[in-house]
């Protein structure tokens, strides 16, 4: 089988290191595999690209950003030259490009998006038109199916495949840090309102009141450069320059979590959050938001779930997990494995159809 992914932007964000996963594991198991982008790869995806060319992923970016016909135009030619059987197309735009396209290739649609995409009008009704062009559409979570319904109506092939994590970049590692090394809290995500690194900080400061060394470290795309900047002047207001870094997305993940001692995401909304999923997998205890895509969850060992609105009671869950150990979990049917042969399932499906 010829598969091809197409993202928005090669970037280190969910829905890219996702088909990226994706991408790896499907070539390993026989198919040719491509990768492609409406956008140019960011500086930050690069060793990505490395990593998917190490494979035998073919990666096909744009070297420029282009108008509306001329992102349409570089899809037309990646397809006539990759020739695939089946496209997954991430994420509402890219859906929308590879469905606008006159090709029998069919298109599977990934609803990756942590809010609803469909509350804006020009959205709704676009993709009311394109809808029956897509051979198939998954939604991470349930909400995604729920949203789609409600506002576009229903659709023949509308399943939910959970996001998955490559457990193999993540085995659990349980070795005491150094006595030199200060507990580390950490937070992963875009730098954008929903979230809420703001509220992170705001219960760093009371956090930090009470353990003398302890540090606050932020990584993420930068989406919202005016919410960055908020974050930033924030850790300035509250004094702790020497104790919060703000930085950009980092490619190891895994060495993160293992340097870390807490993991912080207080969102207000997500999809099916593959930084959660990495945290999990690597056993470092979890303080998280109550919001639903967090609650099956709720029962894992070191896992706390709370109003990171109230910022007493945010503080108190981070106080708690950092006296917690890293812990074993077991996250069953959330793979990359399971997540794959789902995928696998889905694309023979729909190309048995066509056939």
């Amino acid at each position: 089988m010829r598969i091809l992914h197409l993202v928005l932007e090669p970037r280190l964000s969910g829905a890219e290191v996702l088909a990226k996963d994706l991408a790896i594991h499907q070539q390993r198991d026989g198919s040719v595999v491509g990768v492609t982008a409406l956008m140019p790869e960011r500086p930050d995806f690069a060793p990505f690209t490395r990593e998917l060319g190490s494979h035998g992923v073919e990666c096909v970016f744009p070297a420029k950003r282009s108008s509306l016909p001329g992102k349409l135009m570089h899809l037309a030619g990646v397809l006539r030259r990759f020739r695939p059987d089946v496209v997954f197309a991430h994420a509402t735009i890219p859906a929308f490009y590879a469905r606008a396209l006159p090709s029998k290739v069919p298109v599977i649609y990934v609803m990756h998006s942590a809010v609803n995409d469909f509350e804006r009008k020009l959205f709704r009704n676009v993709e009311r038109v394109l809808s029956s062009r897509a051979r198939a559409i998954i939604g991470v979570s349930p909400a995604n199916l729920r949203d789609y319904t409600d506002c576009v109506g229903s659709h023949p092939l509308l399943t939910m495949i959970p996001n998955g994590v490559d457990m193999s970049r993540f085995a659990f590692d349980d070795r005491p840090r150094t006595g030199d090394t200060p507990p580390q809290i950490v937070q992963i995500g875009r730098y954008t309102s929903v979230k809420n690194q703001l509220q992170t900080v705001h219960a760093f400061r009371e956090v930090a009141a009470q353990v003398t060394d302890v540090r606050l470290q932020l990584y993420g795309v930068v989406e919202d450069p005016a919410y960055l900047a908020a974050i930033q002047d924030l850790v300035k207001k509250l004094g702790l320059e020497g104790r919060v870094s703000v930085d950009g997305p980092h490619t190891d993940v895994s060495g993160v979590l293992r340097a870390s001692s807490v993991f912080a995401m207080p969102s207000r909304s997500e999809g099916h959050s593959i930084a959660f999923l990495e945290a999990l997998a690597s056993g470092i205890p979890v303080v998280a938001s109550t919001i639903a895509p967090f609650q099956f969850a709720k029962t894992l060992p070191c896992v706390q779930l709370v109003d990171t609105d109230d910022t007493a009671a945010y503080a108190a869950a981070l106080l708690g997990a950092l006296a917690q150990p890293k812990v074993q979990r077991s996250l069953a049917g959330l793979t990359l494995q399971d997540t794959a042969q789902r995928y696998l399932a889905l694309a023979q499906q729909v190309i048995g159809a066509r056939a």
